[in-house]
């Protein structure tokens, strides 16, 4: 007899903690957030710098190729 008792008795314990969890699960709704609070920039804006081309580099890879050529 004490083995079903601690039995029911874990059984109830069991399902009050499952209750108990049961009632503290929150989870977060849908719901639409307003635009004005939240505003994502970045803190530092970098500037765009234009890239310009490096003309002895172009003219070293026009070299390079021109070398690669079979001579003949």
């Amino acid at each position: 007899m004490n083995l079903e008792i601690a039995r029911t008795l874990f059984l109830l314990a069991a399902l009050a903690t499952a209750t108990a969890a049961a009632a503290a699960w929150e989870e977060p709704r849908p719901g639409v957030i307003s635009a004005s609070s939240h505003c994502p920039l970045p803190r530092v804006v970098k500037p765009q710098v234009d890239v310009k081309p490096d003309h002895d580099l172009l003219l070293f890879l026009f070299g390079m190729s021109q070398g690669l050529r079979a001579q003949g």
